[in-house]
């Protein structure tokens, strides 16, 4: 959430340089923009310090320690979530892109429709072939299978 204020903020600041200076409201967006990033430095310095303490002598902090633990693990959660999600997506996009691979004519590239056997453009025939015995990709017109030599059927 921090990066989507972070962006906008950049934004912001970029757009206030094609504004007037001296508005009122572009000032009070510089001066906005430029406390928020001193309390981010602020919060990051913080931070810091709290992890050299931490580092140094654990204990000190019994209950906030606990809540540190349980965020680490939360966030370990999340990032695995993330990395599902991440590859749900390249799964999702490698099956559109075999669909699509079905539908495009190896022999002209036009995109025909969904249960169109043969190219509307060229006539060429669509999809792809396997082999009956070993399952192997194959192109059509192909009589004998480079993998396994079964005759194919037409």
């Amino acid at each position: 959430m921090s990066d989507l204020f972070e962006g906008l903020s950049g934004i912001m600041k970029g757009l206030s340089g094609f504004m007037p200076q001296d508005d009122p409201n572009v000032k009070i967006m510089n001066v906005q923009s430029e406390i928020n990033e001193l309390r981010k430095k602020e919060t990051e310095i913080y931070a810091e310090i709290g992890r050299q303490v931490l580092a140094e002598k654990t204990g000190l902090f019994p209950d906030l320690e606990n809540k540190l633990q349980l965020v680490k693990i939360s966030l370990q959660e999340a990032e695995q979530k993330l990395k599902s999600a991440q590859e749900e997506k390249l799964t999702i996009e490698a099956a559109k892109k075999a669909e699509e691979k079905t539908l495009t004519c190896p022999s002209c590239g036009t995109y025909n429709a969904e249960g169109i056997k043969f190219c509307q453009e060229c006539g060429s025939r669509l999809g792809t072939l396997r082999c009956s015995g070993c399952g192997t990709e194959l192109s059509y017109g192909t009589r004998y299978c480079g993998e396994c030599g079964k005759k194919q059927e037409e």
